[in-house]
């Protein structure tokens, strides 16, 4: 093609959201994006935890994005929990694939002003400030988390399901139904569980029998 035919393109807008859980609403990201004027197919919108980037939005997003286009986010820990993992992303962005950044809680992290040389070490620094605070409150969590499992069980709190109770027979019922002498129906009838009780306990019986 003539370099007289060639089409410049021009930087575009993005957006990236995330939520910890399904059942959590991105309603108030979205509220917080929507005057950017952000396409609908470069908004991206994970469901996951924080605790790394092995998200398939943000993956999809990584593939769309382009030298000089403007990637958008509420919140610094939007885009991650973990203090080494945002730094990298950030910088990977940043400077490899020279993206843009704007994050609209933060002001002074916005890539498109102050690109000198103390512009960069700033936001470098309030993101290195940040980034660490997303960690802690991500550690917080997990600890109260953790706190909470253990007073709770030790007021008698059970967790889990409760304990199948298998049969004095079961290995004999077990080796017959694995030589197909009783049906799933059959055995399931002879152990006293369901037939999806039936094959998870013998899932775990022919993973010993390959160990």
């Amino acid at each position: 093609m003539p370099k007289s035919q060639i089409v410049k393109r021009e930087p575009q807008n993005f957006g990236y959201i995330r939520v910890s859980m399904k059942e959590q609403n991105a309603d108030r990201q979205l509220i917080a994006l929507e005057p950017y004027a952000i396409p609908p197919d470069n908004l991206f919108i994970d469901k996951k935890s924080g605790k790394n980037f092995d998200r398939p939005k943000y993956r999809s997003l990584l593939r769309k994005l382009r030298a000089r286009d403007v990637l958008y986010i509420k919140s610094i820990d939007r885009l991650g929990r973990d203090y080494n993992e945002i730094i990298e992303q950030w910088r990977f962005l940043t400077r490899e694939k020279s993206v843009d950044i704007k994050v609209l809680d933060m002001p002074m992290l916005d890539t498109t002003y102050c690109k000198d040389l103390l512009g960069t070490f700033i936001a470098d620094l309030v993101l290195a400030v940040l980034s660490l605070n997303a960690q802690m409150e991500r550690d917080n969590i997990l600890q109260r988390q953790a706190e909470g499992i253990a007073a709770a069980k030790a007021k008698g709190v059970v967790f889990g399901r409760k304990a199948v109770e298998m049969p004095t027979d079961f290995i004999g019922i077990y080796r017959r139904w694995r030589d197909k002498e009783l049906s799933n129906e059959q055995a399931a009838g002879l152990c006293g569980f369901s037939v999806r009780t039936l094959y998870n306990l013998t899932a775990e019986w022919r993973a010993r029998e390959n160990y």
